[in-house]
């Protein structure tokens, strides 16, 4: 289990958002760019801590907000024409999935009692 498919896909995403965030306009590359990067490598790093733990409830939180932000990030960027529309609705696809696993991880926990 060290190598979990939720820290797989996330890093896909990671490296699909890189390629992305590399179009933005020069401005934006210290203020919404930096902090979406630094939003996804949070990500990523509480799907490890998590793995890591055995009560997981509180982490499993904190993941599910960080999502959210990184879910709201990227649709400001879409909004401000950071984002093509194609970009925009690849990486949302790629964050629905990892919603979808971290739900499912969530519930998984419930039924075994360690949340």
């Amino acid at each position: 289990m060290d190598d979990l498919k939720i820290r797989r896909k996330c890093e896909d995403m990671i490296a699909y958002g890189y390629v992305v965030l590399r179009q933005f306009p020069k401005a934006e590359r210290h203020v919404l760019n930096q902090e979406i990067r630094s939003t996804m490598w949070s990500l990523l790093r509480l799907i490890i801590i998590c793995n890591r733990r055995y009560f997981k409830k509180t982490t499993m939180q904190d993941l599910d907000a960080e999502l959210d932000l990184l879910r709201s990030q990227i649709r400001i960027a879409q909004r401000l024409g950071y984002l093509s529309f194609n970009s925009y609705e690849v990486w949302t696809r790629h964050l629905d999935e990892i919603g979808r696993m971290i739900g499912g991880w969530f519930k998984s926990l419930q039924e075994k009692g360690r949340g």
